[in-house]
């Protein structure tokens, strides 16, 4: 039976990136950009850098990262990111300017957050009344204090009871750690969770080798809908209940 339903957060509640038009707007850098002129500024507080250099250690440290997340399951927190960048750098900061670089990095999606996929509040409302719910997210760059505060923003946190991201759990989707961190947070075996996200091999391949159902979601991201194994795909969340009852109905 499905007991609990596990949702991932980027591109799933929030629309990943929806928050760089804001940015523009304020006159803001991009994302990319900000996190690269914040490491740059604090190096030059202590010793003059020039930017381009900093640019190439910061491109090379999410080489490293994005092997790591990817091929290792292992989601670097924000300390491990910048102590990458510095290390490449051969330089160090000061232990209050390295925690402003790592507080001002971590914020940066909580003060200007991506916008919550539309309908998503009814559609978790509705759900919470019949099914335990938990985040399992990997964290990339914004830690989960942050993604728990861009979720009770939206008042979307208090659906949800536990929250398995990547930097606290120590590994990344698909890891089986992520889901059995969820699993024990609301109380289910994995196998009595279904799990909902938009990426073909973290949420559906994943927690299919894991017993569990999994829903393909496709309302801002689309890309795997051709080659999913997912037991449905949902482009909307005013779809998103029915369809989990209909599955959770063919368990029994």
């Amino acid at each position: 039976m499905i007991k609990a339903i596990t949702f991932d957060l980027w591109d799933t509640i929030v629309d990943d990136d929806s928050d760089e038009p804001k940015r523009a707007a304020k006159g803001l850098r991009t994302k990319k950009e900000e996190r690269r002129h914040i490491v740059w500024s604090a190096l030059n507080e202590v010793e003059v850098i020039d930017l381009e250099t900093v640019n190439l250690a910061y491109d090379v440290a999410d080489a490293s990262f994005n092997i790591v997340w990817k091929e290792l399951f292992i989601n670097w927190t924000v300390e491990q990111r910048i102590n990458a960048i510095l290390n490449g750098l051969g330089r160090r900061l000061p232990a209050e300017l390295f925690n402003r670089v790592v507080k001002e990095t971590g914020d940066m999606e909580v003060n200007i957050p991506p916008n919550a996929i539309e309908g998503v509040k009814e559609a978790l409302a509705n759900l919470a009344s019949r099914y335990k719910l938990c985040i399992v997210s990997d964290a990339i760059v914004t830690p989960g204090t942050g993604l728990r505060q861009i979720l009770e923003d939206y008042d979307l946190k208090q659906y949800f009871s536990g929250f398995a991201f990547s930097d606290e759990v120590g590994h990344s989707k698909p890891h089986r750690s992520m889901f059995d961190t969820a699993a024990s947070q609301v109380g289910v075996k994995v196998e009595e969770m279904l799990h909902i996200g938009d990426r073909d091999h973290n949420d559906i391949k994943g927690p299919h080798a894991l017993g569990m159902k999994a829903i393909l979601f496709t309302a801002t991201r689309d890309a795997d809908k051709g080659h999913t194994t997912a037991d449905a795909i949902v482009n909307s969340y005013a779809d998103l209940p029915s369809t989990i009852d209909r599955l959770a109905e063919l368990s029994r």
